[in-house]
């Protein structure tokens, strides 16, 4: 009975910690972008005049974020930066360490985006995608 209770204990922790990462914007009235969209700009496709930043490998918002939207574990978009940058067709985002930093480079910037944990956003950004 012990055992299934601590499993139990543990199968709701780890769901209430799953929370989905959005991406964020600084600009107020930026309206709302497509899932489509929002994968063309993280792999250096989209609008040229956005600025696009990412949390910093190994982040677990990261990798929700990329799992979710671009469709890309960990290694294999490492992989397709690294083959950007060698071909000279691109250069990875900028990086950001967590999600204060995040919102602190998304915010000082109109034509910034980024992505942060649900649980992080506050009044500072603006929501502009929930995958």
């Amino acid at each position: 009975m012990k055992k299934i209770l601590s499993v139990l204990a543990l199968s709701v922790c780890s769901i209430m910690s799953a929370q989905a990462a959005v991406v964020v914007i600084g600009a107020p009235g930026a309206a709302d972008i497509s899932a489509s969209d929002a994968k063309k700009l993280f792999l250096g496709k989209g609008s040229k005049s956005a600025v696009v930043y990412e949390l910093s490998e190994g982040n677990a918002t990261r990798s929700e974020f990329h799992g979710t939207v671009t469709g890309k574990s960990d290694s294999q978009l490492k992989a397709f930066w690294s083959k950007q940058v060698f071909t000279g067709k691109g250069n990875p985002p900028a990086t950001v360490g967590n999600a204060a930093a995040m919102k602190s480079a998304v915010a000082s910037n109109p034509n910034a985006v980024g992505y942060i944990d649900e649980a992080d956003v506050d009044g500072s950004v603006k929501v502009i995608l929930k995958p």
